[in-house]
Parts: C-alpha cells; structure tokens; sequence
C-alpha cells in the first residue's frame, strides 16, 4: 500500500513537472535590440508636429517639420556603459531646406532595458519581458518630487506593452510587428476642481526598426480668475511619426 502511494505521488510530481516544463517553454520573448537599428548611419525620419500654446495659453497651434534622427557615434555613457550618440535634425514639411541640427541623445542598451537620455533626463523606454501586460516604472531615473521639479507630472509613470507583434499604420505605410508601450493617460483636477491637468503619452517601436510613433501631451488648465479675466493653457505637446528609414 505504501509502494502505491509512493507510485501515485512520483506520477503527480511528474505531471507538475512537465507542466512547468511546458509553460517555461511557450513563454518567448523579442529581444530588446529587435526594435533598433544602432549602428552609424542608420536614421529614421518623421513627421513631426509640436503643439504650443500661446498668447498667454488663449489659443494653441501646431508647427510642423521633418524630423531626422541619426545614428552619428558609439560612445560610452556616465557608467562607462557602451551606447549610441543620435542627432536630430530638422527641415521643412517638404525637406527642401536644408537639415539643421536640433538636438541630440543618447541610447543604452542593457541586458533587462533600453535607456535614454533626452534633454538631461533619463528614461527606461523598453524592458524585459516583451510582453502584453508587462509593466515598469519608466520615469524613475527622473527627479518628480523634490520640491522645485519641474517634472513632478511625470511622476509614477507606469509604461505597459500593449499589442506586442501587432502591425501598425504610420505614414510610410503599415509596419507588420511592432509594440506599444502605454506610458500614461490621466486627467485629473487639481487643487480647485476647475484646474485640470492632462497627462498622455504612448510610444510605438518596429521590430528591425525603432521607434516609428509618439504621441506625448502635458498641459495645465487655468481658469479665469481676477488677475486673469479668461482661462488659460500651459504645457506642450509633441507627434512623431515615421514618414522613412533606412
């Protein structure tokens, strides 16, 4: 009797096993350097639209230009850490005028993320494991509570993948596999109920390619009060999205 007990529970331990065993097997993930292209020349351009708010955030209105980023150098980051130099550069919507340097930043590649430093701020755009429902902290390398951030709006960002392997439609056309990562969408009313911030951010990045869409929007609602008779708007938004790569 005892023998058989011993059998019945070899077997279910067998089972548990070769479950595990199974899962372990069907769980696959892309790797993080699927969704870049780092090497010197290799570029990407955009269509890139920049809503601003102005005369006193009374009325808003889009600029638009070509936006080109480049591969120009590897380099080593602050940690030593071996990365990847990208210029910016800009033209007019019909790319005739010439191509002017904007701005530049930087991207690591690290075995469980991607960072990038844009404007002095450090961000972990991708992470491991890509997968649908995947969460991270993505704004946590940025200062949001100290008490003179300017960036406390970006604070809790919580980036989640979203449509990993879906295609998606950009101006070049419909890329086949790409992934989502949802950063943030909120709206919320601060302090008295008619002052109202909103918060959107969403990234898309193209496997063999990179990033191939944005959408990023903060802006800040005032009301009208004595010391400003109508109501007005602050903050800044910005659209990227691919138009051509190499």
């Amino acid at each position: 009797m005892k023998k058989l007990h011993v059998h019945i529970l070899f077997f279910v331990f067998l089972l548990i096993l070769m479950n595990a065993c199974k899962k372990t097997d069907n769980f696959q993930s892309d790797q993080l350097a699927d969704y870049f292209q780092l090497q010197v020349g290799k570029y990407i351009t955009y269509r890139l639209d920049s809503l601003e708010f102005i005369n006193f955030g009374t009325q808003d209105t889009i600029v638009s230009y070509l936006a080109k980023d480049v591969v120009d150098d590897s380099i080593t980051d602050a940690l030593g850490r071996p990365s990847w130099r990208v210029i910016r550069y800009l033209s007019d919507t019909t790319g005739t005028q010439p191509w002017t340097p904007a701005e530049a930043y930087m991207v690591t590649v690290t075995r469980q993320d991607v960072e990038v430093v844009e404007n002095n701020l450090r961000y972990i755009k991708l992470a491991l494991p890509i997968v649908n429902g995947f969460s991270w902290l993505g704004n946590s390398y940025i200062d949001t509570r100290s008490l003179y951030s300017e960036y406390t709006y970006m604070d809790g960002w919580n980036y989640t993948y979203d449509s990993v392997g879906f295609p998606f439609n950009t101006f070049m056309g419909t890329i086949p596999n790409a992934i989502t990562i949802d950063q943030v969408d909120n709206t919320s009313n601060v302090g008295d109920s008619s002052f109202i911030e909103r918060d959107y951010s969403v990234e898309v990045y193209a496997k063999g390619i990179g990033l191939i869409y944005k959408n990023f929007l903060h802006s800040e609602y005032q009301p009208p009060n004595i010391g400003v008779p109508v109501g007005s708007t602050s903050g800044y938004g910005l659209t990227l999205n691919m138009v051509d790569h190499n």
